[in-house]
C-alpha cells in the first residue's frame, strides 16, 4: 500500500475512533479528533508529517515508487 493512502487510513481510523471513544467513554477523547485535524492542517502547509517519518523508518515506500 502506498505511503499517502495509509496516512489517509490511519487518519480516519483515527479520527472515527475518537469519535466513537468520545460518545462511548468521554468527551476529552475529541482532543484527539483536534489533534489530528492540526497534524493534518500544518502537514499540508510545511509538507512535514511525523507518521511519514515512521513509515518510511518502517520500510514503506512513497508513492511514486515501484511495487
Amino acid at each position: 500500500m502506498k505511503m499517502e493512502r495509509i496516512i489517509r487510513l490511519f487518519a480516519g481510523i483515527m479520527i472515527l475512533g475518537s469519535l466513537v471513544l468520545s460518545r462511548l467513554h468521554s468527551v476529552n477523547w475529541l482532543w484527539l479528533v483536534a489533534f489530528v485535524g492540526f497534524n493534518l492542517f500544518q502537514s499540508s502547509l510545511t509538507n512535514f508529517c511525523p507518521l511519514e517519518i515512521i513509515l518510511r523508518k518502517l520500510g514503506v515506500g512513497k508513492a511514486g515508487d515501484c511495487c
